[in-house]
């Protein structure tokens, strides 16, 4: 498929620059893929929506302070956006690196840590499972190792950086965010754990504690997955066709115990709702490819039981793909050409098999009307219920 079907315009008066408040007063487009009828209500009333039986499925990870600033020792700032650790040390990181002749060699001087300031902050190096840091008394520096061909570097802190940052780093919101100025926690899940995203899983951004609470009392099941989620994740797809776009890597992980609900709701005639993209990928993936199969495969089954697994996804769900581990998707408003736009409307799609292109377009005429009707779009907009 070419990948300008799935671009749309979207003026910039539709993206949401502020959360709602509460999180669950967010608006909620609930579309029936099979007919593509569509229903308006709020985000707190998903439950009507839900049944006794059912599991949740959200995605807790949780986005680290990942921009930091320095200067060349040379002379010229930059900014330095971490990407995912590459060692266990955690000194090396894939990087996006913003400044003049940031070539291999270059020498980066990040801020130093205050004497006066508190403790490092060790919950990331924790959740990374990385090594205590050296003094904070010494200069951090970073060191461009390799320039890759898709524009990311891999950086060398001279020491573990992650306890710093607290103190260096800054939660990174979209570059589509302007102009909110409200705390940074609330670019966070209510349940978000495990650090190491560089962007927040937003489908679940809705969620109260109350509104939890009250969806376990009605007889639905609520369980995490864990994805680190990278920027590469909401870049536009660039090839001329779909099946070109190489997509990236993000590193996941399905506890045991996870997937056992899962297998034991879905024998038991309950339905997987998936909180986002992220948590969709990591299901699909534990039914395909953390066992070997081949997740395009034709003769596949229409239900595969999920395994654990803790590793690289790499998953790409475009239209075509079969769904076997989800029979329901919560999910935001998506960028045009982007990956996320084609699992949803692959999603979608899987009710109409006999229609190549339904899902693609049940989609674009969904989002056509939400415009019309007013909906917020991307990571603090509203939200989406597919079933």
């Amino acid at each position: 498929m070419k990948t300008e079907l799935f671009d749309y315009d979207l003026p910039a008066s539709f993206i949401a620059q502020q959360p709602a408040e509460p999180r669950d007063s967010s608006r909620l487009l609930v579309l029936h893929r099979a007919d593509g009828r569509i229903e308006h209500c709020t985000f707190r009333d998903i439950g009507a929506y839900l049944r006794a039986g059912d599991l949740v499925v959200a995605n807790n990870s949780r986005v680290i302070p990942a921009r930091l600033y320095g200067h060349k020792t040379t002379g010229g700032g930059v900014e330095i956006f971490l990407l995912r650790p590459v060692d266990d040390a955690g000194q090396q990181w894939f990087c996006l690196v913003r400044g003049r002749k940031l070539v291999e060699g270059v020498t980066i001087l990040v801020e130093k840590p205050n004497d006066n300031t508190q403790s490092p902050n060790l919950s990331v190096s924790q959740s990374l499972n990385l090594s205590p840091p050296q003094s904070p008394n010494h200069p951090i520096t970073a060191t461009i190792q390799s320039v890759h061909p898709t524009g990311t570097r891999t950086v060398h802190f001279s020491t573990p950086i992650a306890p710093y940052l607290d103190e260096l780093g800054e939660v990174p919101l979209p570059p589509y965010i302007t102009s909110y100025t409200g705390d940074r926690e609330r670019y966070q899940t209510i349940y978000s754990r495990p650090e190491g995203s560089a962007a927040a899983p937003t489908a679940g951004l809705h969620f109260t504690p109350e509104l939890l609470v009250g969806l376990r009392k009605q007889g639905c099941f609520f369980d995490t997955v864990t994805l680190h989620v990278g920027l590469d994740t909401f870049k536009p797809v660039e090839s001329e066709e779909i099946e070109q776009h190489v997509i990236h890597t993000e590193w996941a992980e399905l506890s045991s115990a996870t997937a056992k609900r899962i297998n034991d709701i879905t024998l038991a005639g309950g339905r997987v709702v998936a909180v986002g993209t992220t948590s969709a990928r990591t299901l699909e993936w534990a039914a395909t490819g953390a066992q070997g199969m081949d997740p395009y495969a034709t003769d596949a089954c229409p239900w595969q039981r999920v395994a654990a697994f803790a590793g690289d996804v790499n998953l790409f769900i475009r239209p075509g793909y079969r769904f076997r581990a989800i029979d329901a998707l919560l999910t935001n408003f998506h960028l045009p050409r982007s990956s996320l736009l084609m699992l949803v409307s692959a999603f979608i799609g899987q009710a109409h098999p006999d229609d190549n292109d339904a899902g693609r377009r049940i989609l674009l005429e969904s989002y056509a009307i939400a415009k019309r009707v007013g909906y917020r779009f991307f990571s603090f907009g509203d939200a989406m219920l597919i079933i």
